[in-house]
């Protein structure tokens, strides 16, 4: 056993040594530790401390918690089926380790007791706030419940954790299920050069003849886009809104049963609903906050969403299917503003934009960021750097994976392996990955991205500068262990210097001449930005409003079928009617591949967008580069984590409230 590489947490992660062997020992082992560390805290008769209490009960599943996040990692991005089995048989007894420690009736008595000690009563800061915040958690978590209370919530926690996997799982392999192959280069007029490289490459890959098509974003997005052929894009369209509902990977009962447990568990601890219960320590606090945040921008996008739509259907010159909608759009984009977003893919070179990426947040934050050695990886396209503070102080390192395969889940995030600690003496690094679905390089040409895939990079980003940045003497409450209401100001905030002239030059060169983004390609970009905005933005505000009504309003004996239920409320945010076979919600991830994930904080997004729209005002007023500015948005926001108050934080930098119109005018809702 002491050969396991996941029994410890260690800087250089083994990633070239863990097997999937190693999985169910090593967790079942870390588990039988933790549990005797969270005991030997019930069962301790002295004097009830910090060290002894806070700290022990911080320090109790460090190690679980370092291999659990590990393997689930693996799972996403090198998946197996032997990983995959060994995964899901240790994920019910996980799962229900984490459910049974605010249930421990011993350990509560020992927080309480903790928490009415002198000591306790003068603490401050950070350590405060972790007390605060862990005597809260536990209440909402069970702590109070009696006996039956507590084992019907412990079973409910396992059968979302099991359940959940099992939504993600399908998910991964229905998308991978699909390919669509064209012999017939005469089908794919429209598609552009770059695509139709993709498509090529993708065939030979499988030792076909043709063009594949498939599910993953870099295959699809550009079909959905550009191919002339209205029935191809449709066959794609069904495929992708139909995942995870065919018999073998059938997502739709799995969803209703995650809505009936988290209903009930919410109400087993005292709330009306999951809404309530999930937002009670987030920004909103409730659902009724967080509903009504979203329908009063729904009130103010909805005229210019009515106008946009009427335009696209006149320039089509017919009614418009969902199929259609990305297609005339870009057409209608194209002719409005001579502007075609694949002009800019030879300017975009994955390496040289997240060099230049790294370029711009040195400037801002005084940090240095360069490709580290010899570090074991998952995969030959991940890539391993580190991040040291202007005095040479190493903060962090992070691992870069962007590239797509059928072993790993779709989308884009960014995960958190180690989380230092900032105490008097002595600093803790942190470590990190960041993901994405980009598009790959094709022949000898290098990876050359969309706007929209920069963005993604600068996105994720932004999450792990949250993360390397901290600088928080309590673990729990470092990095972006934050509201998630918050957690998305870093991300998006970075997205801005993506559209800004100057941090463009830095890394926007032509991969063949060298030469920056001309002019007027740079101006018919800046002025597309806001090209069906409130299409966009109702995009958004459809799922956080479909995801809120799911978990507060939704009642199978009076709404019926989940899916039904769900594409009702969507219809109103999509301008093309849905088909019937609509099941877009079947694939959620974000809402239903974990026990909590995004369920009932979609509107987080929006929210957060809303926060980063306003605060770069600071930066676009005071100057892109400033490293004042930058240097107050790291202390006060960057490098607190949770250590505070959001609302706070963020009137500190900002020196107010945030103004809400923000958004709408960056959208080009609102005049600015």
């Amino acid at each position: 056993m002491s050969e396991n590489p996941l029994l410890h947490a260690t800087w250089r992660v083994p990633f070239d040594r863990i097997e999937a062997a190693h999985v169910e020992p090593g967790i079942r082992e870390l588990i039988l530790q933790a549990e005797a560390r969270i005991e030997a805290i019930v069962r301790d008769a002295a004097p009830r401390t910090w060290d002894n209490t806070m700290l022990a009960l911080e320090q109790a599943t460090e190690n679980l918690d370092y291999a659990i996040g590990i393997v689930r990692h693996l799972e996403g991005v090198a998946t197996s089926p032997e990983l995959r089995a060994a995964w899901n048989a240790v994920e019910p007894a996980s799962s229900a380790f984490y459910s049974q420690i605010p249930l421990n009736e011993g350990l509560w008595k020992q927080l309480q007791g903790y928490a009415e000690t002198p000591e306790a009563k003068l603490l401050t800061g950070p350590k405060q706030r972790f007390l605060q915040k862990t005597l809260d958690s536990f209440r909402r978590h069970g702590a109070e419940l009696d006996a039956a209370g507590k084992a019907r919530l412990g079973e409910i926690d396992v059968e979302l954790s099991a359940i959940t996997t099992k939504f993600s799982e399908n998910v991964l392999d229905s998308t991978n299920s699909f390919e669509l192959l064209i012999t017939d280069e005469a089908q794919l007029a429209g598609l552009p050069p770059s695509a139709l490289a993709a498509a090529r490459q993708s065939a030979e890959s499988k030792s076909l003849s043709g063009w594949r098509f498939t599910l993953q974003a870099p295959s699809y997005i550009p079909a959905a886009t550009y191919l002339d052929d209205a029935s191809i894009r449709e066959k794609l369209y069904r495929a992708y809104s139909a995942r995870a509902t065919e018999p073998e990977r059938d997502n739709r009962p799995l969803i209703a049963r995650i809505l009936e447990l988290r209903r009930e568990k919410a109400r087993l601890l005292g709330f009306n609903d999951f809404a309530d219960f999930i937002l009670h320590d987030r920004m909103a606090h409730s659902g009724a906050r967080a509903m009504a945040f979203l329908e009063e921008m729904h009130k103010k996008t909805e005229p210019v969403y009515v106008q946009e739509n009427a335009a696209l259907e006149a320039f089509a010159g017919r009614a418009i299917q969902p199929w259609d909608i990305s297609y005339f759009a870009e057409k209608q984009r194209r002719a409005l503003y001579e502007f075609d977003e694949e002009q800019l893919r030879p300017y975009f070179p994955a390496e040289k934009v997240v060099n230049g990426m790294f370029e711009i947040v040195e400037r801002l934050y005084g940090i240095r960021v360069t490709r580290g050695e010899d570090a074991p990886l998952w995969h030959p396209d991940v890539r391993y750097y580190e991040v040291h503070d202007r005095d040479g102080l190493l903060l962090g390192g992070f691992y870069a994976d962007w590239f797509p395969r059928e072993t790993k889940r779709d989308g884009a995030w960014m995960d958190a392996f180690l989380t230092g600690v900032d105490t008097p003496g002595r600093f803790e690094p942190h470590l990190g990955c960041i993901c994405g679905n980009l598009t790959p390089p094709v022949g000898d040409k290098p990876a050359l991205l969309t706007h929209r895939e920069v963005e993604t990079i600068f996105h994720e980003f932004g999450h792990l500068l949250h993360h390397v940045l901290s600088r928080v003497s309590v673990r729990s409450l470092a990095g972006t262990a934050v509201a998630w209401d918050f957690v998305e100001l870093p991300s998006q905030i970075m997205e801005n210097w993506c559209w800004e002239r100057a941090a463009l030059d830095l890394f926007a060169r032509h991969y063949q001449t060298g030469e920056a983004i001309p002019e007027e390609l740079f101006g018919k970009m800046k002025r597309a930005r806001t090209y069906r905005g409130a299409n966009v933005q109702m995009r958004q505000l459809g799922f956080g409003i479909v995801d809120l009504k799911l978990h507060r309003e939704f009642d199978p004996a009076l709404d019926g079928d989940v899916i039904g239920f769900s594409s009702a409320i969507l219809q109103t945010f999509v301008p093309a009617p849905l088909p019937e076979n609509y099941s877009m919600i079947a694939a959620f991830t974000h809402l239903f591949s974990s026990p909590v994930g995004y369920g009932a904080a979609y509107y987080s997004y929006k929210w957060a967008e809303v926060l980063d729209a306003d605060a770069f005002t600071r930066f676009r007023d005071e100057g892109i580069f400033s490293p004042e500015v930058g240097a107050q948005f790291r202390e006060n926001i960057l490098s607190k984590g949770d250590s505070e108050d959001p609302a706070e934080l963020y009137r500190r930098f900002m020196g107010r409230d945030p103004d809400p119109d923000a958004l709408l005018k960056r959208s080009g809702l609102i005049a600015a």
